[in-house]
C-alpha cells in the first residue's frame, strides 16, 4: 500500500488523523517518526489523498509528502553520499528539468550525525548534475522531501529497502530515510512540515505578529491598497502593527494601552473600549476585520458576527478560535455554525504559529 508522510502539532494529533481518516482511502497511521510526524498508508497513495485535499484543505494537518524510496542509514556521515547516490539514480527522471526545485529535510532523530543544510545541499547538487535542474528555495514547483527518522523494527516488514553500495548490508539499523518528490502546490505548505518561520523584526511588538504574517501568507489575502481595517482586542499592538505595514489605516479597540510606537502613527486610531462597547457606538464600515482575542470560539463567533454590519459589502474577516484541551471538535464545528449565518468561511487552518487556536479566514455574505 502506498506510503506518506503527515504532520501536524502533536497537540492536534486526534483531529489531524481524525481528517487523514475521513479523506484518505482506508488510511490508517504506521508510526510516529517524531512527535506529530506520521507515516502512514492509504490506497489512494499521495497523489489521491493530495487531489481530495487541493479541493477541501484539511484544518491540522499542515504538510503532506509521498514516501517514494526509503533507505536504510548507518547513522555516520556516509549516509550523505548514499541519499546522493539514491537521488540521482531513482528521482532523475521524474523530476521535471525544466522547473525550479528544491530538497527539503528533516532529520528527526537526534543521534544522527549531520543536518538538514548537509542534506539538502548534497542532494540538490546531485540532482542538478543529473538533470540540469535549477535550484530555488523560495519559489520551488517541485520538491524532493527527505525525512530521516528511527522507525520501530517491527514496522520493517511494510517496505521494500532500496540498497546503496556504501552501505554495509549486513548493518542492523532502526535509522531510515523517506524521499518521495512531489509538486509543492500539492504539499499543503511551500516549508518542510509546515514550520514557517520569519525573521525577528527591528521594531516588532509581539511573536503574535508572525501568527497574522503567515495567515496572509497561507490564506493568499490581498489587502486593498490604503485600506481601513479593524484590530479587535489589539493591545500590545501586534497585528496593528503588520496592518500598517501593509498601509492599512487601522482602528485598533481595546481597553489596554497599546505600544507606545504606534501612539506616534497618524494612521492608527485606538479606542480604548471593549469590542462591545465601540459596536454600540455604530462605529465605521471597514474593508477587513482581524479578532485574535482571548474569548471561547463560539463567544468570539458571535461577536464577529454582530460585527457583520460594519464591513463592506467586499469585507473579508481573520480570527482566530481558543480551544480548550477537550471537546475541540464540537466546539469548533458549533463555531462555524454560528458564522456561517453571515459569512463564507474561506480557510480555516491549524497554523505554524498557532498555538491551543486554529486561524480562520471568512467573506461577508452578499
Amino acid at each position: 500500500m502506498p506510503q506518506i508522510i503527515l504532520t501536524c502539532d502533536p497537540d492536534f494529533n486526534d483531529l489531524a488523523l481524525d481528517e487523514f481518516h475521513r479523506d484518505s482511502v482506508r488510511g490508517a497511521p504506521v508510526a510516529e517518526l517524531a512527535a506529530g510526524v506520521w507515516l502512514a498508508e492509504c490506497d489512494d497513495g499521495f497523489w489521491g489523498l493530495a487531489e481530495t485535499w487541493q479541493t477541501k484543505p484539511p484544518i491540522f494537518v499542515r504538510h503532506l509528502c509521498p514516501v517514494d524510496a526509503v533507505l536504510p542509514l548507518t547513522g555516520t556521515a556516509a549516509d550523505i553520499a548514499s541519499l546522493a547516490d539514491l537521488t540521482a539514480a531513482d528521482f532523475a527522471d521524474a523530476l521535471d528539468a525544466d522547473m525550479p526545485y528544491s530538497v527539503q529535510s528533516r532529520v528527526l532523530a537526534p543521534d544522527l550525525p549531520y543536518k538538514p543544510f548537509d542534506l539538502n545541499i548534497a542532494l540538490s547538487a546531485a540532482l542538478t548534475e543529473a538533470t540540469g535542474a535549477p535550484v530555488d528555495v523560495r519559489a520551488p514547483t517541485q520538491v524532493l522531501s527527505v525525512v530521516c527518522a528511527r522507525l520501530p523494527d517491527e514496522k520493517l516488514s511494510r517496505f521494500t529497502f532500496h540498497v546503496s553500495p556504501t552501505i554495509d548490508h549486513a548493518l542492523s539499523t532502526t535509522h531510515y530515510a523517506f524521499l518521495g518528490l512531489s509538486p509543492t502546490d500539492l504539499n499543503l505548505s511551500d516549508w518542510a512540515g509546515g514550520v514557517r518561520r520569519f525573521a525577528r523584526e527591528e521594531g516588532q511588538i509581539s511573536r503574535a505578529e508572525f501568527k497574522l504574517l503567515e495567515a496572509l501568507e497561507v490564506f493568499r489575502i490581498d489587502l486593498p491598497p490604503r485600506g481601513v481595517a479593524l484590530d479587535l482586542g489589539a493591545a500590545p499592538g501586534g497585528w496593528t502593527r503588520v496592518l500598517r505595514q501593509r498601509e492599512q489605516f487601522v482602528t485598533a479597540v481595546d481597553p489596554a494601552e497599546l505600544d507606545p510606537r504606534l501612539a506616534e502613527d497618524k494612521a492608527v486610531r485606538h479606542k480604548r473600549v471593549t469590542a462591545e462597547e465601540y459596536l454600540a457606538d455604530e462605529p465605521d464600515e471597514f474593508d477587513l476585520i482581524v479578532n485574535d482575542m482571548r474569548m471561547d470560539a463560539r463567544d468570539s463567533a458571535r461577536l464577529l458576527v454582530a460585527y457583520t454590519g460594519q464591513l463592506y459589502r467586499h469585507g473579508l474577516a481573520l480570527m482566530t478560535f481558543k480551544l480548550p484541551g477537550e471537546d475541540r471538535k464540537r466546539i469548533i464545528e458549533h463555531a462555524f455554525n454560528i458564522l456561517r449565518q453571515r459569512y463564507e468561511i474561506l480557510g480555516a487552518r491549524q497554523l505554524f504559529h498557532n498555538r491551543s487556536e486554529i486561524t480562520v479566514f471568512l467573506a461577508k455574505k452578499g
